[in-house]
């Protein structure tokens, strides 16, 4: 009678060369990634994963099968209602991979997605769609109890912004020639705060993040919120005119540098999550893409939220 024989585990054979590594694992495993809401339909997210563990130098090979199986668990998870963030999913697929990697004493999980946002134009009220850029992580390190694991939410939207130094040239210019025709400064000056004068523009790419404890909870809605409002105007996938004119209005009655932008993130961020512990990491980033050049305009912060709070409100002690 035939035996089925055992196929050998060449993973768990001694390499050639014995060096720990520190990333071993999957790359761009594409998912299709709904989380359920209460009262509300389903978030969609089409996802990218990248899903790493660290190996001892003894082992040949860690078992990659395993990665798959733990984030179709997980996505099943999230599907039925058990999973609410996208964050808690990634630090939920961490964690069930300590479990399966009984060799791995690090394991770190990245996903990046397509966030479709419905938006309404400010003027004619005109119902449109925007593509967020979603970005969520986690990485869990095994202790002799409980592991330790550091969730990360975080977005990137586009916006529009206006530069306040051409403004500023242009004004000039403008009292200038409105002067010599004979009026009045202070007419003058009504008329510059009524109708902001012309400047370069840029496309803006602000990004934001936050990573907390896995216990904290990040809004994700609040996260887009407060980078689109950190720029001159948002922008908008449809506009008719008067939301055309409303944007470009708005944009040059606001304008700011990319460093502006940072800053107001910066801000905004403490007013909205001070209830977090002072080590959230926060990271800000913003790209402007400028029109009368061809190089970009960059600025960046990472802090922790107690940094944040000692340099905007002062040292509290």
């Amino acid at each position: 009678m035939k035996t089925t024989r055992e196929l050998p585990d060449v993973q768990s054979t001694a390499p050639d060369v014995r060096i720990n590594l520190t990333r071993v694992g999957v790359r761009n495993v594409k998912k299709l990634v709904e989380v359920s809401r209460m009262d509300r339909r389903p978030v969609i997210f089409i996802s990218n994963f990248d899903v790493y563990v660290d190996l001892p130098g003894d082992l040949k090979g860690a078992n990659l099968s395993r990665n798959f199986e733990v984030i179709d668990e997980v996505l099943q998870q999230a599907i039925d209602g058990e999973v609410k963030e996208i964050e808690s999913l990634c630090s939920l697929v961490a964690r069930k991979l300590l479990d399966r990697h009984e060799y791995a004493d690090r394991t770190e999980v990245h996903m990046k997605s397509d966030f479709m946002v419905k938006r309404e134009t400010p003027v004619s009220h005109t119902s449109c769609h925007e593509v967020v850029k979603v970005f969520a992580s986690a990485i869990a390190k095994r202790t002799f109890r409980e592991p330790i694991v550091r969730k990360s939410i975080g977005v990137e939207v586009t916006g529009m912004t206006a530069c306040p130094c051409a403004q500023n040239i242009m004004k000039e210019r403008a009292v200038y020639v409105l002067q010599n025709l004979g009026i009045e400064d202070s007419k003058i000056d009504m008329f510059l705060d009524e109708v902001p004068l012309a400047t370069h523009n840029q496309r803006g790419k602000g990004f934001l993040s936050i990573e907390t404890d896995d216990d904290e909870h990040i809004n994700l809605e609040d996260l887009i919120k407060i980078a689109k409002e950190s720029m001159s105007a948002p922008i908008f996938e449809l506009l008719k005119r008067g939301d055309e004119s409303f944007v470009v209005l708005h944009a040059h009655k606001n304008p700011r540098f990319v460093e502006d932008c940072v800053r107001m993130m910066a801000k905004k961020v403490l007013n909205e999550f001070n209830h977090l512990p002072g080590d959230a990491l926060v990271t800000i980033q913003q790209t402007n893409e400028e029109s009368i050049h061809q190089h970009d305009a960059y600025a960046e912060r990472q802090a922790t939220i107690a940094e944040l709070i000692v340099e905007l409100n002062g040292d509290a002690s």
